[in-house]
Order: C-alpha cells, then sequence, then structure tokens
C-alpha cells in the first residue's frame, strides 16, 4: 500500500543515506511559487551532501516516498489539495485524493518506507488556549511512536511553546538544541526556554540517536534556530500575530496555514524568508546527522529497524 519510488528504495537497499521531505508545507505553507521553488531547493541541498531526499505526499490515493519535481508542482501550483495527518491516510486513499502530508502523517510514512531522519520547518504542538480548545497537534503524538529523528527550527510561534514542551515531557520526546541551549520558536531565533541537552555537531547527534534507539526510543525532535540575522523579535512577531488572529476565523487544521498567511501579509514577507531560509538550513542538518548515522552503523550495528 506504499509506494517507494526507485531511487530511494535502491538507496535503502544500498546504505546510502535518505532523508524524509513533508509535504504540507509545499500546499499549505508557502505561496507559490516560493513553495515550489524552496522544496526543489530543500532537495538539492540534501543530494549536494551525498544524501537521497524523499518528499512524501499521497497522489490520487497512493501514499509515495519521492516525489517527481511534477508532482511536487502539482502540490505547489494546487489550491485542492487535502492536508493528512495519521487519521487521514486511510482517507484519502479510499477516496483517492490527493494529500500533502503533515509531520505525523510524514513520519509515518517514513518510517514505513525504513526513513529514519525527517527534516521539516517546524512541528506542531499544543495551542494557545488549549485549555479551552483541546487543540493538540498529533505531531507530538506520533513523535512518541515513531522512530524518527525530526530535525526542525523547533514548535510553531503560534503555538503554547511552554505547553508543547511540557506535553512532550509527558510522552517521552527527548528535545535537542543543535548549536543551541535553549529551545528556538521557528520565526523566532529562541523561546527562552531551556532543550534537554546540547549538541554541536551531527556526529555527535548521531550517536546519541544510536543509543536513544537502542534502548527502544522512539521520535526525537532535533531543533537549529533560525539564524539570528533574519529571525524575527519577539515584539515584532507578537504584533503581527494579534493582528493575524483577529483576521483568522478557520478552526482544526486550517488554523495553522491561515494564521501563516496572514502572518507573511503583516511582515511584508518577512516570515516568508525566514521560513525558507530556516527549512533548507534544516535540510542540511539532516542530510549530515543521516551521513553520521550510516557510519556509525557501519561499525555499531544497531539500527531503529531492529526495534521490537
Amino acid at each position: 500500500m506504499l509506494t517507494i519510488r526507485p531511487a530511494i528504495a535502491d538507496s535503502l537497499s544500498q546504505g546510502v543515506p535518505v532523508v524524509a521531505l513533508e509535504s504540507t508545507l509545499i500546499s499549505h505553507g508557502l505561496p507559490w511559487p516560493v513553495n515550489y521553488e524552496t522544496a526543489i531547493a530543500a532537495e538539492e541541498v540534501i543530494r549536494r551532501a551525498g544524501v537521497t531526499p524523499a518528499t512524501i505526499a499521497v497522489i490520487e490515493g497512493e501514499p509515495i516516498v519521492g516525489l517527481t519535481n511534477a508532482e511536487i508542482e502539482r502540490l505547489a501550483s494546487s489550491s485542492h489539495v487535502e492536508k493528512a495527518s495519521r487519521r487521514d491516510i486511510a482517507v484519502v486513499m479510499a477516496k483517492k485524493l490527493t494529500a500533502a502530508t503533515t509531520v505525523a502523517g510524514t513520519m509515518l510514512l517514513a518510517a514505513r518506507a525504513g526513513i529514519h531522519v525527517f527534516a521539516t520547518g517546524g512541528i506542531g504542538g499544543v495551542h494557545r488556549g488549549a485549555e479551552h480548545s483541546f487543540d493538540i497537534s498529533a505531531d507530538l503524538l506520533e513523535l512518541s511512536r515513531m522512530p524518527v529523528a525530526v530535525v526542525c527550527a523547533g514548535a510553531k510561534s503560534v503555538l503554547d511553546i511552554p505547553k508543547t514542551l511540557e506535553m512532550m515531557e509527558t510522552l517521552g520526546i527527548p528535545v535537542l538544541g543543535f548549536g543551541t541551549s535553549t529551545f528556538p520558536a521557528f520565526f523566532l531565533h529562541s523561546s527562552g526556554l531551556p532543550v534537554q541537552a546540547r549538541f554541536d555537531s551531527a556526529i555527535e547527534v548521531a550517536g546519541f540517536l544510536q543509543l536513544h534507539w537502542a534502548w527502544g526510543g522512539r521520535g526525537v525532535l532535533i531543533a537549529q534556530p533560525v539564524a539570528e540575522e533574519v529571525a524575527l523579535s519577539a515584539e515584532e512577531f507578537e504584533a503581527a500575530y494579534h493582528a493575524a488572529q483577529a483576521e483568522t476565523h478557520e478552526h482544526g487544521p486550517l488554523v495553522t496555514p491561515a494564521l501563516l498567511a496572514k502572518l507573511a501579509s503583516f511582515t511584508s514577507g518577512k516570515t516568508l524568508e525566514v521560513n525558507r531560509q530556516l527549512i533548507l538550513a534544516n535540510a542540511r542538518l539532516a542530510a549530515s546527522i543521516a551521513l553520521s548515522l550510516v557510519r556509525l552503523r557501519t561499525d555499531e550495528r544497531i539500527s531503529p529497524a531492529n526495534i521490537a
């Protein structure tokens, strides 16, 4: 039920590192043509590192690991693409729909394919006001289930970051800072809140992942902050956020894409540039971690695929 394209299958069988990429940022996170250009650029960053990129989505009911450029362009240019988390995969398959996969949906399909490193922009989490709405992203639960290392710029800035970190602690999800001791907040360089542990090299992260998976651990969050010179200040973001929130009336899965679109408008496109840069930086880091994991596995024979 899962189509793994030949280039991805060959890489996996030959021990060539593979990095998964999600597709919701293409269809719901960035506008055309920035979404297409960024998705292609992220794949190229990974290829230049000697790693195979695998963008994931559901095309006409078929879950695919390793989209073609034409399929990426289709997701980027169409206004009729569904958004598929774990619970939606079977629904869009049954109805033969085309859907971009969220962080949770991508983790599920990547792990099924045997891919254990995944690069994205920012994860979902606990929404502001969740004590009333109970709006908590499935990304967090999937991190507690799948043995996948998710490289990101922290949780999206529109979320309740303290509650998101508390939830990850409860679910047993390690939160690592790459080159930082504080948790990044997507558009912001730092949330000011501490990470569980700091690592400063890809080989250190790979060593941690080997130990974590050898002990039966599951998902890991590797948070890399966006460069300070392009990040928004806390004051700048909060002013734009409150203005965007006042004009956003969507609910459920549509809330975050709607807020992101409004934020781009209220910051004169600055959030789009931040988003683009952090996606490319995370793709580069994920490729380095995937390479380091392959080198360690050659010696230690520890793999998340061996988890009982």
